[in-house]
């Protein structure tokens, strides 16, 4: 069986029977356009692309976690911004010769994800095209709070990170590799765990800017620090490399912290806070905000990759 023989709209049928919608979604798929409620009267919005071949393989992972990883990417930007994300709408670019299950459990992914947080796939469109690819737009809501942008950091400020780093990209070394072990690594890679909570937590905490690491951490807090006209020092000693991640460094000669500074797809949250200020729950600090420009490590430029850039 492939998508040309069960047609367009027979797959948007399958795919459509699959989902689940919470409260936020108050019309679905099936018409023009789908209705969600917008209770503080502004919408967060944020897009992202997954392409076959440059951000997945489907012999390194399943449907399932591709549509995990995909609704990861998008509803970790709309937490970024301080909001609760409230929906998602999915196109899907597919060669006609595909098996429509694994369509079908891409929408188990992306619908699983989603749900977590009490958001729904409500929407999207799909085509034919040589080249697999799923584009994810995400939205959100702010519930009354001013959103966290990247241009408020300010020197004084503490640097602090929610979630883990480096996990993805050890993972995505394993399987480069050829090998699919540590586990723990490579369904790191497979389906992130993202501090969704953690970005409302921070607003309302008042942290003064936030990022979603998902280039790298030092290429990110790079755009925060840009962006506020400041400098961010990192402490190394903030981040324990821990055993399998110290193991599978060892076995395939990598600086761990390569992976912990520069390695995306974990989707942490990064952001800053007023010196003196209680951090939220699942918050650590990690560095600090200095005049200047720049990030450093320990006061020192790091000579290392930065992290991830889609064009070199």
């Amino acid at each position: 069986m492939t998508v040309a023989g069960v047609g367009e709209f027979g797959l948007i049928d399958r795919v459509t029977a699959r989902l689940s919608y919470g409260e936020s979604c108050l019309l679905g798929p099936g018409d023009d356009a789908a209705l969600v409620a917008a209770p503080d009267r502004r919408v967060v919005a944020s897009t992202d692309v997954l392409v076959e071949g440059r951000h997945f393989r489907r012999d390194w992972s399943s449907a399932r976690d591709v549509g995990h990883r995909a609704a990861a990417a998008n509803l970790a930007d709309v937490a970024a911004m301080g909001a609760t994300p409230t929906a998602l709408l999915v196109a899907l670019c597919m060669p006609a010769e595909l098996d429509p299950a694994w369509a079908e459990e891409l929408a188990d992914g992306l619908g699983a994800e989603a749900a977590g947080i009490g958001a729904s796939v409500v929407g999207g469109d799909m085509s034919a095209s040589p080249t697999l690819t799923v584009a994810v737009t995400a939205l959100g809501d702010l519930a009354g709070r001013a959103p966290v942008v990247r241009s408020g950091a300010r020197p004084g400020d503490v640097v602090a990170l929610a979630g883990r780093t480096g996990w993805a990209a050890a993972g995505y070394t394993v399987l480069s590799r050829g090998f699919r072990t540590p586990r723990l690594l490579v369904e790191a890679f497979r389906r992130p765990e993202v501090p969704y909570a953690a970005g409302p937590a921070a607003a309302a905490a008042g942290a003064t800017a936030m990022i979603d690491v998902s280039d790298g951490l030092l290429a990110d807090l790079g755009h925060v620090a840009r962006a506020s006209g400041a400098a961010i020092d990192l402490h190394r000693d903030a981040f324990e490399v821990p055993r399998q991640m110290r193991d599978a460094a060892q076995a395939l000669g990598v600086d761990p912290y390569t992976w912990i500074l520069a390695g995306g797809d974990d989707h942490a949250l990064a952001a800053t806070f007023p010196a003196g200020a209680a951090l939220p729950d699942g918050w650590r600090p990690v560095g600090r905000v200095t005049d200047g420009a720049g990030v450093t490590v320990d006061g020192a430029g790091y000579d290392g990759p930065p992290g991830w850039d889609h064009f070199r």
